[in-house]
């Protein structure tokens, strides 16, 4: 769209700043232009909850095309939770929106005197007072928001972002999250309730016939995995994986410490699979621009639930094996508890164990838990305590900020607290995905099974002769160690970034052969490569890594719990910074590597 807007909730004031052609072509859009924007108007060691720190939304380089699964954005700031770079990716409809009304990203800085919304109504930009809607959840905010604009869409936090939680995240279409890093904290810290929007730009595009041609030619091929006249994704969604995951040894169990053979067995499998959540299924969802749908709308009489979003893998896993619950209508309650109140389910459900653990080896009691008897399994119990956690009620409100945090505070339990620098680590396992241990470890934003980990992204297409993408393939030996796995993990990490900066779902990395070079070039008429592709996310990763040196943070000293690894990531991380030229001892990107990606102005910051 050629512009970002910068809004300051101190002063109430408005600025749009264009973007010139050269900064698109280095970073793309989403968090990677979210990136170059942050650092630079970011001071360093900045108090993430305070007024000089700024909190980007910014959607994909083809989000609002035609592109398929194009339609994500991306939430981007210093992390309240873990002190490092922070971004979390939602879909929806809210990211195309941002481009309808004109802009590649929006910046939001200061503080604002009370309670706040932002709109930006078909081109007229305002501050309104929010007084009215504070205290709402997210579903009861969008529909106050919906009554006086209707047609708009609308990102907001919960109860538990306006209290500060630093698990908090930040809702649109009353169910899609961009949950990680506690940036819904951030907004609730700058007194900002929503953001509302509603556009009426275009997105001038090089070559509409080709674009058209080549969506219809994707669309008309999408092939995602079956079973007999099953859909996994189109059917089941990501719940498909709920029992054959923990079957494989990838899912979480007993928070993190048990199996699936002695403490979550097939019978209590049974009980949670997509197909089951399927016989409450009213109609499919999709985000914008998806041709596969893999979300869906529930309606559960039992539990008085009229219209929900049907919980993801990583809820139904969180609040499932990784608490021994089979009870599949508190794993949707739960689900809704958390959309409305605008919280990570990963995180709530790993603190929600944690918890347990303390109280079942007799490190906390009835009375500290305000009575509950949090035995593994026990859902009523479990339901709750996440609403203590989201309202930070009683031993809610130590909760609220994740199981680090919670263990420091009161003392004990530090080893059951399963997280990498505060943030829970998410619902799949290092032991069987090796090189995510370096990922939950090392990334710029840690815990997180959504970084460009080569051994989940390797599943699909993207091992296959032919590929995923025309003109990037992988090494031959990339499996075992070898020169090869070397370049396989700083590739696919690369390629990763720019592919997410785009607005691209990881999910397409499982389906089939991608045309990206030929979808930007119909978009943006440029003349690019997959090699530079992989140099754009090699800058951008570099980028987010040189935010956490400047901020005094040395990934390499991050250790994970034993419990949850079991496998050396260490060994992989040091080859790691070799091949994206960074130092082994303390990660930090060198003078030549920032010089040769254009990040110059880095290096006064880190030299």
């Amino acid at each position: 769209m050629g512009k970002i807007l910068w809004v300051d909730l101190t002063d109430g004031t408005f600025k749009e700043v264009d973007v010139p052609e050269e900064l698109y072509q280095q970073y793309l859009g989403g968090f990677g232009l979210a990136a170059k924007y942050i650092y630079e108007n970011t001071p360093k060691n900045v108090d993430p909850l305070g007024p000089d720190a700024i909190l980007g939304f910014f959607p994909g380089f083809l989000t609002g095309t035609l592109a398929p699964l194009t339609g994500r954005y991306m939430v981007a700031g210093k992390s309240p939770l873990t002190g490092t770079w922070g971004d979390s990716h939602c879909g929806g409809f809210f990211g195309p929106e941002i481009k309808k009304s004109g802009y590649d990203g929006i910046l939001i800085k200061g503080i604002a005197s009370s309670p706040k919304i932002i709109t930006i109504i078909n081109n007229e930009k305002q501050i309104i007072d929010a007084a009215d809607i504070w205290g709402l959840d997210t579903i009861e905010t969008e529909e106050r928001l919906l009554d006086r604009y209707s047609g708009s869409r609308i990102a907001s936090i919960g109860v538990a972002g306006e209290k500060l939680s630093l698990i908090s995240g930040i809702v649109n279409d009353k169910g899609r999250i961009a949950a990680r890093s506690g940036l819904g904290a951030v907004m609730g810290s700058k007194k900002l309730k929503a953001i509302v929007l509603k556009g009426n730009q275009k997105i001038e595009l090089e070559d509409k016939d080709a674009l058209t041609q080549l969506v219809k030619e994707y669309n008309n091929g999408i092939s995602t995995a079956s079973v007999g006249s099953i859909k996994l994704w189109s059917d089941l969604g990501t719940p498909w994986m709920n029992d054959i995951v923990a079957k494989t040894g990838d899912a979480p169990i007993k928070n993190w410490g048990g199996t699936s053979a002695e403490d979550f067995t097939v019978e209590n499998l049974n009980k949670i699979t997509g197909l089951e959540l399927d016989k409450f299924k009213e109609k499919k969802y999709g985000c914008f621009g998806c041709p596969v749908q893999c979300g869906a709308i529930l309606k559960v009489p039992q539990i008085n639930i009229k219209e929900t979003h049907r919980p993801e893998y990583e809820t139904c896993a969180s609040f499932g094996h990784l608490l021994l619950n089979d009870d599949l209508l508190s794993i949707i309650e739960i689900n809704e508890l958390c959309n409305r109140g605008g919280i990570d389910t990963i995180s709530v459900g790993g603190t929600v164990a944690y918890t347990i653990e303390c109280y079942e080896n007799g490190l906390l009691n009835n009375d500290d838990v305000d009575g509950l008897e949090l035995n593994w399994g026990n859902s009523k119990a479990i339901v709750e305590l996440v609403k203590k956690i989201i309202n930070r009620n009683g031993i809610g409100d130590i909760l609220a900020d994740g199981s680090k945090i919670a263990s420091e505070k009161l003392g004990k339990g530090a080893e059951y607290a399963i997280h990498s620098m505060g943030q829970e680590l998410a619902m799949h396992s290092p032991k069987y995905y090796k090189s995510l241990g370096m990922s939950y470890a090392f990334d710029p934003t840690p815990g997180r099974h959504t970084s460009g980990c080569l051994d989940i992204m390797v599943g699909g297409p993207l091992m296959k002769p032919d590929g995923l993408f025309s003109g990037f393939s992988l090494p031959k030996k990339f499996k075992r160690p070898s020169e090869d796995r070397n370049e396989a993990l700083k590739s696919v990490s690369a390629l990763w970034q720019a592919t997410s900066c785009t607005g691209l779902c990881e999910f397409a990395y499982f389906f089939q052969k991608y045309p990206l070079i030929e979808f930007i070039k119909s978009i943006a008429g440029w003349d690019i490569t997959m090699d530079d592709i992989v140099k754009i996310g090699k800058r951008i990763q570099t980028l987010r890594q040189s935010f956490n040196i400047r901020e005094g943070i040395n990934m390499t000293k991050n250790k994970l719990p034993e419990r949850a690894v079991g496998v050396d990531y260490v060994a992989d991380y040091r080859v790691y910074c070799e091949s994206f030229g960074w130092d082994p001892e303390n990660g930090k990107p060198l003078k030549e590597t920032l010089s040769e990606l254009n990040l110059d102005f880095v290096i006064k910051d880190l030299y």
